[in-house]
């Protein structure tokens, strides 16, 4: 298949499945993604599958623009997708409906392990290499969370912290029920 053939079904599938999109419900927690300026790869993707497994609010895309829904494997139809063109009108937006905001930054001062979230949490993940479409001081409530790491990486992919950060607010807010192993036979030592 040639790349222009693979771009054209990749966007019949997107067109698909933003269509379904508009049916989905939030999921049992209310945190929310904001996924900043991502290049329209597999994150954007593979961020969704990993919100609807956490149960997510919704994922919020700032300036983002069609991405292949498949490595989501059916998630994008199941959580809540709100398109914004700024980060400023999602900012408006969230803040209006009483969200705390938190930057997952690798040089972020306060640990993710060591902040109690707020049930309201909003994550805001920006792109890779380029960071936020906006300047951090224009908004200085945003807090800097870091995620404590102990290799030599500088960084996780956008994705995988989205997953470290929604299990820590889940593990935050769970009840002890959730997390109980269900087994049928006992597990041998």
């Amino acid at each position: 298949m040639s790349r222009k053939e693979s771009r054209r079904q990749m966007l019949l599938r997107y067109n698909k499945e933003r269509q379904r999109n508009v049916l989905a419900k939030p999921g049992a927690h209310e945190f929310v993604l904001v996924l900043d300026q991502l290049k329209a790869d597999f994150n954007v993707s593979k961020s969704f599958r990993s919100a609807e497994a956490f149960g997510a609010g919704a994922v919020h895309l700032v300036d983002i623009g069609p991405f292949d829904p498949s490595p989501a494997k059916g998630s994008f139809r199941k959580v809540p997708a709100v398109f914004h063109e700024t980060f400023a009108d999602c900012h408006a937006d969230l803040a209006a409906q009483g969200y705390t905001f938190f930057i997952l930054d690798p040089d972020g001062a306060t640990s993710l392990c060591a902040r109690p979230l707020p049930r309201k949490s909003a994550f805001v993940l920006g792109h890779e290499e380029f960071g936020f479409s906006f300047a951090a001081q224009d908004y200085p409530h945003l807090e800097r969370l870091s995620i404590p790491q102990f290799g030599s990486v500088q960084s996780l992919n956008v994705s995988i912290a989205a997953s470290v950060v929604m299990y820590e607010y889940v593990r935050q807010w769970q009840s002890d029920q959730s997390c109980k192993l269900k087994t049928t036979a006992p597990i041998n030592k």
